[in-house]
Protein backbone atom coordinates (compact mmCIF):
# COMPACT_ATOMS: atom_id res chain seq x y z
CA UNK A 1 0.00 0.00 0.00
CA UNK A 2 1.34 3.46 -0.85
CA UNK A 3 -0.94 5.17 1.10
CA UNK A 4 -1.38 3.49 4.87
CA UNK A 5 -4.08 3.84 7.19
CA UNK A 6 -3.09 5.81 9.90
CA UNK A 7 -4.51 5.58 13.55
CA UNK A 8 -4.57 9.30 15.67
CA UNK A 9 -2.94 9.53 19.02
CA UNK A 10 -6.77 10.06 20.65
CA UNK A 11 -8.15 7.25 19.16
CA UNK A 12 -4.95 4.93 19.65
CA UNK A 13 -5.60 5.98 23.90
CA UNK A 14 -9.15 4.98 23.58
CA UNK A 15 -8.23 1.53 21.76
CA UNK A 16 -5.72 0.86 24.70
CA UNK A 17 -8.46 1.88 27.59
CA UNK A 18 -10.89 -0.18 25.72
CA UNK A 19 -8.61 -3.52 25.08
CA UNK A 20 -7.78 -2.74 29.05
CA UNK A 21 -11.23 -4.22 29.72
CA UNK A 22 -10.81 -7.44 27.22
CA UNK A 23 -9.36 -10.66 27.61
CA UNK A 24 -5.43 -10.69 26.55
CA UNK A 25 -4.50 -10.19 22.66
CA UNK A 26 -8.02 -9.05 21.93
CA UNK A 27 -7.71 -6.46 18.84
CA UNK A 28 -10.14 -4.02 17.27
CA UNK A 29 -11.01 -5.07 13.77
CA UNK A 30 -12.22 -2.16 11.86
CA UNK A 31 -13.82 -2.86 8.53
CA UNK A 32 -15.60 -1.66 5.74
CA UNK A 33 -18.94 -3.29 4.12
CA UNK A 34 -21.61 -2.91 1.98
CA UNK A 35 -24.80 -0.67 3.71
CA UNK A 36 -25.43 1.77 5.56
CA UNK A 37 -27.18 5.38 3.80
CA UNK A 38 -23.95 5.84 1.59
CA UNK A 39 -23.63 2.99 0.22
CA UNK A 40 -20.65 1.61 2.72
CA UNK A 41 -20.58 1.83 6.14
CA UNK A 42 -17.12 1.24 8.87
CA UNK A 43 -17.95 -1.84 11.13
CA UNK A 44 -15.91 -2.13 14.71
CA UNK A 45 -15.08 -5.55 16.27
CA UNK A 46 -12.75 -6.69 18.80
CA UNK A 47 -11.28 -10.10 17.55
CA UNK A 48 -8.28 -11.86 18.77
CA UNK A 49 -7.66 -14.11 15.62
CA UNK A 50 -5.26 -12.24 13.20
CA UNK A 51 -5.65 -12.95 9.69
CA UNK A 52 -2.27 -13.93 7.58
CA UNK A 53 -2.94 -11.14 5.27
CA UNK A 54 -3.77 -8.55 8.01
CA UNK A 55 -2.66 -5.11 8.28
CA UNK A 56 -1.87 -4.67 11.74
CA UNK A 57 -1.76 -0.80 12.98
CA UNK A 58 -0.28 -0.93 16.53
CA UNK A 59 0.49 2.48 18.19
CA UNK A 60 0.32 3.15 22.09
CA UNK A 61 -0.44 -0.16 22.90
CA UNK A 62 -3.83 -0.26 20.60
CA UNK A 63 -3.56 -2.88 17.72
CA UNK A 64 -5.83 -2.70 14.89
CA UNK A 65 -6.31 -5.01 12.35
CA UNK A 66 -7.46 -4.02 8.81
CA UNK A 67 -8.33 -7.16 5.74
CA UNK A 68 -6.91 -6.23 2.59
CA UNK A 69 -10.14 -5.55 0.56
CA UNK A 70 -10.99 -2.78 3.37
CA UNK A 71 -7.73 -1.49 3.40
CA UNK A 72 -8.34 -0.91 -0.75
CA UNK A 73 -11.20 1.39 0.73
CA UNK A 74 -9.77 2.94 3.04
CA UNK A 75 -5.94 3.95 2.09
CA UNK A 76 -5.06 7.85 3.02
CA UNK A 77 -7.34 7.55 5.84
CA UNK A 78 -7.09 8.09 9.73
CA UNK A 79 -8.87 6.25 12.39
CA UNK A 80 -9.63 9.14 14.95
CA UNK A 81 -11.84 9.28 18.49
CA UNK A 82 -14.05 12.30 18.62
CA UNK A 83 -16.07 13.54 21.75
CA UNK A 84 -18.20 16.08 20.97
CA UNK A 85 -21.85 17.50 21.75
CA UNK A 86 -23.57 14.42 19.65
CA UNK A 87 -21.57 11.82 21.11
CA UNK A 88 -18.10 9.84 21.69
CA UNK A 89 -17.28 7.77 18.64
CA UNK A 90 -14.19 6.70 15.92
CA UNK A 91 -14.54 8.28 12.88
CA UNK A 92 -12.69 7.21 9.99
CA UNK A 93 -11.35 10.80 8.16
CA UNK A 94 -11.31 9.21 4.61
CA UNK A 95 -9.94 11.25 1.69
CA UNK A 96 -11.78 8.40 -0.88
CA UNK A 97 -14.95 9.41 0.43
CA UNK A 98 -16.70 11.27 -1.69
CA UNK A 99 -20.14 11.40 0.21
CA UNK A 100 -20.64 10.46 3.60
CA UNK A 101 -24.15 10.28 5.68
CA UNK A 102 -24.99 12.46 8.76
CA UNK A 103 -24.02 9.83 11.37
CA UNK A 104 -20.21 9.66 9.95
CA UNK A 105 -20.22 5.99 9.66
CA UNK A 106 -21.65 5.30 6.01
CA UNK A 107 -19.75 6.84 2.90
CA UNK A 108 -19.53 6.09 -1.01
CA UNK A 109 -16.86 6.43 -3.36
Amino acid sequence: MTESVTVSERAARRISEILKSEPPGTMLRVSVEGGGCSGFQYKFDMERAKAADDIVIARDGATVLIDPVSVNYMAGSEIDFVDDLIGASFKVHNPNATASCGCGTSFSI
